[in-house]
């Protein structure tokens, strides 16, 4: 107990060395939230962007539904270290609407982190923010290209308090890890209405092929739910690069056979949303629920953040690019020829052309259906070739 509460001492005093601003017309109200500024607006600063300023974070009041096929307990948007045991969307007390996020750390050695990746541009300003509830709450930011310290309060007295951060990305800055915690043996906290302020990102580009005069084509493998040896012998006896769009839960459950599949080079596993949802009928939000959240399971076990989305049924809208964008998506890719469950349809005249993206599935046929994809190709003179090599 002692070397905890010495702990929090100490970072309390080093949080309070930080806090001292560069120059500041007023101090705080007491019933002020303590806020830290992780530098100033310059050059590449949200203002001079041009861009209309956006709320980033993803689910940021806890309104959103998780989708199907989720991880139980999973907090949409958001990862949880102590998962369902301790971290919980609560319907009672919430800061505004109907519901706030509320973590009851379950031992002396949590605080109880809940944390999201927020895409970002490089030298860009951006304002993070939260209201929370509780005793020795922080928030803050990692990732940045510099050292961020958290804003944090000692206490809400019971109520709602807001923090407030500020930074500036470094060069090399494309996403930031924002996080919210508590203090050892403080206590549970509650957390409401996140956000994190600045430019909304270009949308994301949607394409069915890609533009080449290289004589390839793309082979691209969706879902993941029947992983046969056949279909793996077949990639690894023709060295061919494919394209994996897993879902999260069949991803999940066998890594190993997607890192064995994605293994010749140029190949890569890619975003295809949790539930295989039709995202065209969802909003903004929830769209940026089912990219964002598929997006951290692929890096999760893959070590890779993607950086193309396939959307299910080939179903899109302009939220779809949008909500894309706003997880670090680069390209919403669809496909021009379809060689799953034994069709060969072409969706174009003639023949399979450069830059043609064939669509597959990971199924019982998909030993089958491989082969007759490379004939099409061999017969237009095309051979396969790594995807992610001609988006960068």
């Amino acid at each position: 107990m002692s070397t905890r509460l010495s702990a929090l001492a100490a970072s309390v005093a080093l949080l309070t060395a930080f806090a001292v601003p560069a120059a500041a017309s007023a101090a705080p109200a007491a019933s002020d939230a303590f806020s830290a500024t992780g530098g100033a607006g310059g050059p590449g600063s949200t203002a001079a962007t041009g861009a209309p300023t956006v709320n980033l974070a993803t689910n940021p009041g806890f309104e959103l539904p998780a989708p199907a096929l989720a991880d139980w307990g999973s907090v949409p948007g958001w990862n949880c270290t102590g998962g369902p045991a301790e971290a919980a969307v609560t319907t009672t007390g919430a800061h505004s609407g109907t519901s706030a996020l509320t973590v009851t750390p379950a031992n002396a050695d949590s605080t109880g982190e809940c944390a999201q990746t927020v895409a970002v541009q490089p030298g860009t300003t951006y304002t993070a923010s939260a209201w929370v509830r509780g005793a020795y709450v922080y928030l803050g930011a990692t990732g940045t290209g510099h050292d961020v310290p958290p804003a944090w309060t000692e206490t809400t007295s019971g109520g709602w308090q807001q923090l407030t951060t500020r930074f500036t990305t470094g060069p090399d800055a494309h996403s930031i890890r924002l996080y919210v915690h508590g203090w050892y043996q403080q206590g549970p906290f509650s957390v409401d209405d996140v956000r994190v302020d600045g430019p909304a990102p270009t949308p994301a580009t949607p394409a069915g092929s890609i533009p080449t005069t290289d004589k390839v084509v793309f082979f691209t493998v969706d879902d993941g739910w029947t992983r046969t040896p056949e279909a793996e012998r077949f990639i690894a006896d023709h060295h061919l690069p494919i394209t994996a769009f897993p879902l999260p839960m069949p991803a999940g459950t066998d890594p190993g056979f997607f890192q064995r599949v994605t293994a010749v080079p140029g190949s890569s596993v890619q975003d295809h949303s949790v539930s295989h949802s039709d995202l065209s009928k969802l909003p903004l939000e929830q769209q940026q629920v089912e990219i964002c959240d598929a997006r951290d399971a692929m890096t999760r076990l893959f070590g890779t953040a993607p950086v193309v989305f396939r959307p299910p049924y080939f179903a899109w809208n302009a939220d779809t690019l949008q909500a894309a964008a706003n997880c670090g998506i680069r390209t919403v890719l669809t496909a021009d020829a379809d060689f799953s469950w034994g069709a060969s349809n072409i969706w174009h005249p003639g023949l399979l052309q450069p830059g043609d993206v064939i669509l597959m599935h990971w199924t019982d046929t998909l030993a089958i259906d491989l082969p007759r994809a490379l004939a099409a190709a061999d017969a237009a003179g095309l051979k396969p070739a790594g995807l992610i090599d001609y988006l960068r």
